[in-house]
Formats: structure tokens, sequence, C-alpha cells
């Protein structure tokens, strides 16, 4: 049996929060969505339209990337 610490736990819903935010978001979007781990722990979504290049303290601490799914291609 495996045992999860409550805080171990509690970093894992938040970057599962964090990643479901980001695949629900890129499905709109044609940039791609970083999921961002902050200095304290917590996971944040992030669009990577709304910087004009990725300053690199971000680029440092991205932990998973969802493409953009929007295509203006037919």
């Amino acid at each position: 049996m495996q045992i999860i610490s409550t805080a171990a736990h509690a970093d894992a819903a938040a970057y599962l929060a964090a990643l479901a935010f980001a695949e629900r978001r890129a499905l709109h979007s044609f940039f791609d969505q970083h999921v961002i781990e902050e200095e304290d722990g917590r996971y944040v979504a992030i669009d990577e339209g709304d910087y004009d290049a990725l300053p690199s303290r971000i680029i440092d601490r991205v932990v998973h990337t969802v493409p953009g799914r929007m295509s203006d291609e037919f």
C-alpha cells in the first residue's frame, strides 16, 4: 500500500487543477499553454500569447506545456 502525505496530495491536486485549466484553454487558443511552478509550490497556467517572448525566469519554471489547438488553416 502506498501512503501519500497531505502535502504531496495537495501538490498533486494543485498541479492537476492547473493542467486541466491549461488543457481547456488550449482548445480555444492559437498559443501554447504552460503550467508553471511558483516559488511557494503553487501551480498556475499561463497563455504564451500573453507574453511577447517568455522571460527566462518563467521558462525555467515550466513543468508542462499543452500545445494550442486552434488552427486557422482549413
